[in-house]
């Protein structure tokens, strides 16, 4: 390897510079504060975790993205975690399942991927997150949802997001109805994905569907849009079995309490959007910053999460990319300047310089010559 080789980070691995890291310093401690004013308890999950541990739960879908090495210990093989909220709802579920009934967590770290999420991404990101258990009703998700958007008010107005909703529990449901089996579940949900309609409607063809059921699938792909949609779904879903209505009921009730709380915040709802659908139980939610595609931060409702861990309980949250966010910020026009002193031994000097620090200031040595 040659000398200018040796400097080279690996693909998809990043650092920041002086000027980045301190507005990422200060985001990070200006958004811990808010989510503790808010109630929310710090937590620090370990970087590393035994597998069968890490990959538990939520962790299930994250085998491809973690890396993995062995502990020289004990011999069983460990992960370096590729998302934080499995070990946050591990330490809720076991750790803290005598507090409160309603707990509200809040985390930040560093998290390892094998591979980048899309195009350009970080495979190193700092991940910044909030999550509540023990609450099963719409409000926890409208609170959710109202602290992601204030997070993201750091460096975002509410003028220039887009928050983006659906609900996993209509596709679910349908699927159920329909008799689906688990492979053409998962063949239809990918189609979803795409927005694929004639793929769509070749795979609903050759299930040999009731009209019905192929009729209320086949609307799925085109349930896009503003708060209309869910009036146009009600109309489709007419027929739907209760679990579908139900689901649908839920997502205009915290549709209806975002248009309150968050006003200025432009909404699309899709009833096909269905990231995380193999663990997420209800709600979906992501926000995009207008003009890009790339979704900013991201949640949803997880319920009976911590069963693996044995204490099973509903929960909601939401997670981003806290250099991500960073990146969005404009370069700092009010850092402090620094004064310089010249090095010496004189006590009242170097009083003086203490005292500066103390009020804020930033004070260099001019150290002498060699």
């Amino acid at each position: 390897m040659s000398i200018t080789q040796r400097w080279l980070l690996p693909e998809g691995i990043d650092e920041l510079m002086p000027e980045q890291a301190a507005q990422l310093e200060s985001l990070r401690r200006q958004l811990i504060d808010k989510m503790q004013s808010w109630g929310y308890q710090l937590v620090f999950p370990p970087l590393v975790e035994y597998l069968d541990s890490l990959l538990t739960g939520t962790g299930k879908t994250l085998d491809l993205q973690t890396f993995k090495l062995t502990d020289q210990m004990s011999g069983r093989l460990m992960g370096i975690r590729a998302d934080m909220t499995p070990q946050v709802a591990r330490i809720a579920a076991h750790n803290l399942r005598d507090q409160q009934q309603v707990l509200r967590l809040c985390y930040i770290g560093n998290v390892l991927h094998t591979l980048p999420q899309g195009q350009g991404t970080s495979r190193n990101p700092i991940q910044l997150g909030a999550e509540i258990y023990g609450h099963a009703g719409p409000e926890s998700d409208m609170e959710i949802v109202k602290l992601m958007v204030e997070t993201l008010n750091a460096s975002i107005a509410d003028s220039d997001l887009l928050l983006d909703m659906g609900h996993v529990g209509i596709y679910r449901g349908l699927a159920e109805d329909a008799g689906l089996t688990t492979e053409q579940e998962q063949a239809l949900f990918t189609a979803l994905q795409r927005k694929a309609l004639p793929e769509i409607e070749d795979l609903l063809r050759s299930y040999q569907l009731s009209d019905n059921c192929h009729t209320m699938l086949l609307s799925l792909a085109e349930l896009n849009g503003d708060v209309s949609v869910l009036a146009r779904a009600k109309e489709v879903f007419s027929d739907a079995p209760k679990s579908v209505k139900q689901a649908l009921a839920t997502l205009q009730t915290v549709a209806d309490m975002t248009a309150k709380r968050l006003p200025n915040i432009a909404m699309n709802f899709d009833l096909a959007e269905l990231r995380g659908y193999h663990y997420h139980t209800g709600i979906v939610f992501a926000a995009y910053q207008l003009g890009s595609a790339d979704a900013i931060a991201m949640g949803g409702r997880y319920d009976d999460i911590g069963a693996d861990f044995g204490h099973a309980q509903p929960a909601t949250g939401f997670s981003m990319d806290l250099k991500s966010l960073v990146s969005q910020m404009k370069a700092s026009s009010n850092q402090a300047q620094a004064e310089t002193v010249e090095w010496s031994d004189d006590e009242q000097q170097k009083q003086k310089v203490e005292q500066m620090r103390s009020q804020g200031k930033v004070v260099i040595y001019n150290l002498p010559t060699v």
